[in-house]
């Protein structure tokens, strides 16, 4: 699906989608830089990688410090020489609440990670796939982005951010053969989405409920969509917001 020794990249690698969408990239073909602050889950997931036979590096970081998403692109500059793909997946929910009562410490927190950060990370990889001429790179939003989630403004402001500085970059860059996707998960059963329901049944069911096909997604339909877009299977699809939600937002 790729072309040999292509290289591609995932923030938030540690666990959950950003684990699988490394692992989909390295089944796929691709050796895969991984990003998490958690440097001990994402030293698992870098061998985990390395087990499908493809090369493998972990970078702990964490994409909301300027210094750090830096650091990460220049190891990426060294060890391999070029970027092909990227998925800006590293994100947070933060904290449950209506916004009369949403804190500012809270908003604060989930706009520098889920739309300062990806910004920052988005900003290195364009500027190396700028000098190499071509690449892909997937924005990890949310239906949430798309339409309106009570108690969680912060959150819905960040995805919905997301999804226009996809919208704009891919403008920009779509002569330059960099094209620039946003992916819109629904309820995807990880551990973001366990916080939220506590992993209690009939929460669970309710979620499920939100979605026509009646359950929840799993890590890896979200993580072949990435894979799919970032190939060249998808080489006229840019400025997009794909929602991956079993027609939730069709409703």
């Amino acid at each position: 699906m790729f072309a040999q020794d292509s290289v591609a990249l995932v923030t938030g690698a540690a666990t959950g989608i950003g684990l699988e969408t490394a692992l989909a990239f390295a089944r796929a073909g691709c050796h895969v830089v991984l990003a998490d602050r958690d440097s001990g889950r994402g030293e698992q997931a870098a061998a985990q990688v390395r087990a499908l036979g493809r090369r493998a590096l972990f970078v702990p970081a964490d994409v909301a410090d300027p210094a750090q998403v830096e650091r990460l692109h220049q190891e990426i500059a060294t060890t391999f020489g070029r970027l092909d793909a990227a998925c800006n997946n590293a994100g947070i929910e933060g904290e449950l609440a209506p916004t009369a009562d949403c804190t500012l410490e809270n908003f604060d927190r989930v706009i520098s990670v889920n739309l300062r950060g990806l910004f920052l990370c988005l900003r290195e990889q364009l500027r190396m796939m700028r000098d190499q001429g071509s690449g892909a790179i997937v924005n990890m939003a949310s239906v949430a982005g798309l339409v309106g989630f009570a108690g969680l403004p912060a959150y819905c402001a960040s995805k919905g951010g997301v999804i226009q500085l996809t919208r704009a970059a891919a403008l920009e860059y779509a002569e330059r053969g960099i094209r620039l996707n946003a992916v819109c998960p629904g309820a995807i059963k990880t551990e973001m989405i366990d916080r939220i329901t506590h992993e209690d049944p009939a929460t669970e069911k309710q979620f499920a409920a939100l979605h026509p096909m009646n359950r929840m997604g799993t890590v890896a339909e979200v993580a072949n969509t990435v894979v799919w877009l970032c190939s060249p299977l998808a080489g006229f699809v840019t400025g997009q917001a794909l929602a991956v939600d079993g027609g939730m937002v069709a409703r």
